[in-house]
């Protein structure tokens, strides 16, 4: 790898990344919250500041026209973590101990939405951070400068498909600055009219933006969740579950709905129908249980059912009430929900409805070949043919992401000497999954050992990534620089 241009490139990244950290610091004077424009001051100059070495040490602006796949891989995995360490300085200068303000900012830049502090502690200011810098990583913020900066028009295949992984690799327009951009355009007028419908239903300005860039986010963390105000106002629990389902949805599949006019495409998503199909059974499942088990009315059940769903399989992680009172099989249910996710290129985390799909074809198929060891067969999406490479792709996804499940579980559940908390905790963070369900009868998340958290947010950040990045840099052959810009490695 070519270290000049994985330096210039966090450069440019870091610039950009610094100059939006600035945008708190108006929250802050419009509602006179003096104490936090400081904090966001200097997590934005710092941002800066680190640009500017980097660019120093790269030898100036790179030509990024010939990035390889393995330098694409590095410098995403390298800027969320160096994003993600920015984005907890405020926290840190607002008086938050350096482990915690790690995790709040992994937990914030990967849509996991967990804090480790009481959240009636945070200003406005703060809260909106949480809400921006989560819509910011919803998307992915190397997709956003993919979208914004010349620089990156050519390279940033190897960038954009590195940090929005999935089967199959699907462009919606012949260039990936285009696609890029079309994908931010989706996002930002969802964002935008679920923040118009929820302030025309009664919601102030305010508490309509970080709701809207939560919800959309799939993170779960705003100022008042739907979920806490819904009680007053069911509207506000409608429009959160229909803008959750959307953000569980592949915004390439939204793009070619909305934009493209290819409304047939929805019905020939294999993938979409699947996560239709999942949310409809599992929520007609946990209405019945409701209804027979729990004694829910009828009209209850079904909104806590879909809302609850609809949240845990888009890992946003909101909650209407206490899931631990609800029948078992219901918690199972969900448990397993969780571990799918939302689809590939959405903003949801978990191993993705088309890995899954994917997979039970896979294993049909093999236990076809024993039945008809002659049968020639292929495991189709619809009309396209999935292509040995992919499925090589998902089953090691799979196999990697489950052993980084079982490993961090096994010393998580030592360290703090609880099952629930080493399993669901781990699961959770992996999924970047809001995990407040798991927390309600288990204490808080602050009080976990601070390595449990600095272990969960390895998770966040690796969960994020989708894996693969990470897989890559356990070969050794992964780690090899080159200081000078030529073809050799």
């Amino acid at each position: 790898m070519r270290l000049n241009y994985i330096l210039s490139s966090l450069s440019i990244l870091l610039l950009g990344f610094g100059l939006m950290v600035f945008l708190p610091v108006f929250v802050a004077l419009y509602y006179h919250e003096s104490n936090a424009v400081m904090p966001f001051v200097y997590a934005g100059l710092i941002s800066v500041l680190l640009s500017f070495v980097f660019n120093k040490f790269a030898g100036g602006r790179q030509n990024f026209n010939d990035l390889r796949k393995k330098e694409g891989l590095f410098i995403v995995a390298l800027a969320w973590v160096v994003v993600s360490l920015i984005a907890g300085i405020p926290f840190l200068l607002s008086g938050i101990n350096p482990v915690d303000a790690i995790f709040e900012g992994i937990a914030s830049m990967t849509t996991t939405g967990a804090t480790v502090t009481n959240e009636m502690m945070f200003s406005k200011t703060l809260y909106f951070w949480c809400s921006f810098s989560s819509w910011l990583g919803g998307m992915g913020v190397i997709v956003l400068f993919i979208a914004i900066l010349p620089q990156f028009a050519v390279a940033g295949r190897q960038m954009f498909f590195a940090e929005v992984p999935g089967p199959p690799e699907d462009k919606i327009t012949p260039r990936i600055k285009q696609t890029a951009a079309g994908l931010w355009g989706i996002y930002f007028v969802l964002t935008a009219i679920e923040l118009l419908m929820l302030k025309f239903n009664g919601m102030n300005w305010f508490e309509s933006a970080c709701n809207s860039l939560s919800t959309i986010s799939a993170s779960g963390f705003s100022y008042h969740q739907i979920s806490d105000v819904g009680a007053f106002n069911t509207r506000f629990l409608w429009i959160g579950t229909i803008f959750m389902f959307l953000a569980g949805v592949n915004f390439t599949l939204l793009y070619k709905i909305f934009i493209q006019k290819h409304f047939k495409s929805l019905f020939r998503s294999t993938e979409f129908m699947t996560y239709i199909y999942l949310i409809i059974f599992v929520s007609l499942f946990v209405t019945l249980t409701l209804i027979f088990r729990s004694g829910y009315d009828v009209v209850t059940s079904i909104r806590s059912a879909l809302y609850q769903v609809i949240s845990i399989i888009t890992s946003t992680g909101a909650t209407l009430s206490d899931m631990n009172n609800w029948p078992r099989a219901s918690q199972i249910l969900i448990f397993l929900l969780m571990l799918v996710g939302g689809s590939a290129g959405s903003a949801s985390g978990g191993l993705k409805v088309v890995r899954v799909v994917i997979v039970f074809k896979y294993l049909r198929n093999e236990i076809e070949k024993i039945l008809h060891p002659n049968i020639v067969s292929q495991i189709k999406l619809g009309k396209a043919v999935v292509s040995d490479e992919i499925l090589r792709q998902i089953l090691a996804f799979v196999i990697f992401y489950f052993l980084i499940l079982i490993g961090s579980s096994i010393i998580v559940c030592a360290i703090e000497n609880n099952i629930t908390i080493g399993i669901m905790g781990s699961a959770y963070s992996l999924g970047n999954i809001n995990p407040v369900f798991i927390y309600q009868g288990h204490g808080t998340i602050n009080d976990l050992s601070p390595f449990t958290k600095l272990i969960f947010a390895f998770n966040m950040i690796v969960g994020r990534l989708e894996i693969i990045p990470f897989v890559a840099m356990l070969h050794k052959d992964f780690w090899k620089f080159n200081l000078k810009r030529s073809n050799n490695e």
